[in-house]
């Protein structure tokens, strides 16, 4: 009632509150379980039709690239920049390797006028033309900057066309430079990924990379102006790199919020990366890794830095809690082992009480390092929904780290033991969207498995807390307000443990409105629901009992 929940009981116990204003809806057995939470999600980029125009499969050729980009490029929209991607950063390196063709010849030849970049599917890399080169300024003179690579030709000062972490998004930033059909289009974008999101059971989320400086949030906030918020939603918006860090902190202060009475939407975290990806050998490593791409000014091979130990430090003893209530939590991306206790170690200098951080992926841990997250109360977030996290693919992690440090790829069940809070999430569209997927491969991940009901509370009450809502949601409980899924699969049944990433949402449910109602699930008269006759007014059923 009023979007709370009023019992939790029997049937029996339900029954005695039906009043002839309420409405009866008989599961006939379906599980109910809390909404899910999603903290590390991109719905807006995922949904987006701006950066999806040429888009790629995972393994493509480079060389057939060329095809592709002759048949989408006239279909772009919102932008003059040609946008794409998909592909995955081994196809492009592996090309490079064996002595394949710049990329950015390889799209010349195709695109010549026109700037041409295609985001690798972990958005931690981009492939770009002669043209694109030019008007973000990248020369053979270009001096190596903090937070990215610029490769070159081997043997030259000449980029080759792939530019690697802040780099890319350096460049993106020029072609996604807001304007207002690219507002309406962002807009548009993040409406469809509200719907899926709801179809797949998810009522909470953290966004966890919002580029203000292409006016990400405005759409967010225009969503919640105009009622169509579907989600509660906590933006966490991106710590450039390159930026000037007074300005952008102050920046930062200036875009706070905790929401309203009236909408769920709150800016109240901060992503920063401190370092790059395994596959490209740029996340931060304390021994070198097995391959080498001989990046420039990573003259070690242990990877880099994209924010620094003691600049990271600085914005979290800034913004972690200013103006006497006003605090964000800060969500770290931290894959390498020497990354991750970097980001402990900034924590650590700059700790005060009643922080929710968090860092995510954390795809190597030191030993030492892994009771430091519930010493210190930071919230270790894993994606396991991505087949690329199984234990079945670790030969591909093998041969970039070898096989003693890929043992222990992902480490969730070591962390969990600890009794530190862990999450689950997607990264989608990184990774799958759909959280069963992810319970499923979170408890078929050998000796770093945990239970289903583990994986569950990950994904509900657990992620409630890293968003500072547990109070309110995360949970089936009388108080709380009712965010619910229902599902049709029992999933805590043991005999559904080998199906449970086939389980379909019948039902979403945010404060008690109806937000998803599963396909060819609408509502008919049910006849097993009682006639109810109380102070003599008779009530007919099928004004209010209803099944799925």
């Amino acid at each position: 009632q009023d979007g709370k929940i009023q019992l939790v009981g029997s049937t029996a116990d339900a029954l005695q509150h039906v009043n002839c204003e309420s409405t009866v809806i008989n599961l006939h057995g379906s599980t109910v379980l809390p909404g899910i939470h999603d903290v590390h999600v991109h719905p807006l980029e995922a949904a987006s039709r701006v950066g999806n125009t040429c888009m790629m499969k995972k393994d493509t050729d480079p060389e057939l690239m060329q095809d592709i980009l002759r048949t989408c490029a006239s279909r772009q929209i919102g932008t003059t920049w040609i946008l794409g991607g998909g592909h995955s950063i081994e196809s492009i390196l592996n090309h490079i390797e064996k002595g394949g063709r710049p990329p950015k010849e390889i799209i010349d030849e195709v695109i010549p006028d026109l700037p041409v970049i295609l985001l690798e599917e972990t958005s931690h890399s981009v492939w770009v033309n002669s043209e694109a080169l030019r008007r973000a300024n990248i020369t053979t003179n270009t001096p190596k900057r903090r937070g990215g690579v610029i490769m070159r030709i081997e043997g030259t000062n000449e980029p080759n066309g792939i530019l690697l972490e802040d780099e890319g998004n350096s460049i993106m930033e020029l072609a996604l430079k807001p304007t207002p059909e690219l507002e309406e289009l962002s807009y548009t974008g993040l409406m469809e990924g509200l719907e899926i999101l709801n179809e797949n059971g998810i009522t909470s989320v953290s966004d966890a990379r919002v580029y203000w400086g292409r006016n990400n949030d405005k759409s967010w906030e225009r969503a919640c102006a105009e009622g169509k918020l579907t989600v509660r939603a906590s933006l966490a918006l991106w710590a450039y790199p390159q930026k000037e860090d007074s300005y952008q902190i102050q920046t930062l202060k200036d875009m706070h919020s905790d929401g309203t009475s009236d909408c769920f939407l709150r800016k109240n975290q901060i992503k920063v990366y401190i370092d790059g990806l395994l596959d490209s050998t740029t996340a931060a490593l304390e021994e070198p890794y097995v391959k080498n791409l001989h990046l420039p000014g990573i003259p070690d091979n242990k990877g880099m830095n994209i924010f620094d130990q003691p600049r990271l430090t600085k914005y979290v003893r800034e913004l972690q809690h200013f103006d006497s209530d006003k605090r964000f939590d800060f969500l770290i991306h931290a894959i390498g082992d020497r990354g991750v206790n970097q980001a402990l170690n900034a924590f650590s200098d700059a700790w005060v009480s009643g922080t929710r951080h968090r860092m995510t992926h954390l795809e190597q841990i030191k030993p030492a390092d892994m009771n430091r997250f519930r010493d210190m109360d930071i919230i270790a977030d894993f994606q396991v929904a991505g087949d690329f996290t199984l234990p079945s693919e670790r030969g591909r992690i093998e041969s970039v780290i070898g096989a003693d440090r890929a043992f222990d790829f992902v480490p969730l069940k070591s962390v969990f033991d600890t009794d530190a809070t862990v999450t689950l999430s997607s990264d989608w569209d990184v990774s799958t969207i759909n959280p069963f997927v992810g319970i499923q491969h979170a408890i078929d991940r050998g000796h770093q498995s945990v239970s289903v009901k583990d994986a569950v509370e990950m994904y509900t009450i657990n992620a409630a807390y890293a968003m500072r809502q547990d109070h309110v949601v995360g949970s089936i409980e009388t108080g709380k307000d009712a965010d619910f899924v229902v599902i049709d699969t029992n999933i805590m049944d043991p005999r559904n443990a080998g199906v449970i990433s086939q389980t379909k949402v019948l039902q979403t449910v945010l404060a008690g409105e109806e937000v998803y109602w599963g396909e060819g699930q609408n509502p008919i008269k049910d006849d097993t629901c009682p006639v109810l006759e109380k102070e003599n007014k008779y009530c007919i059923p099928e004004h209010y009992c209803y099944t799925p």
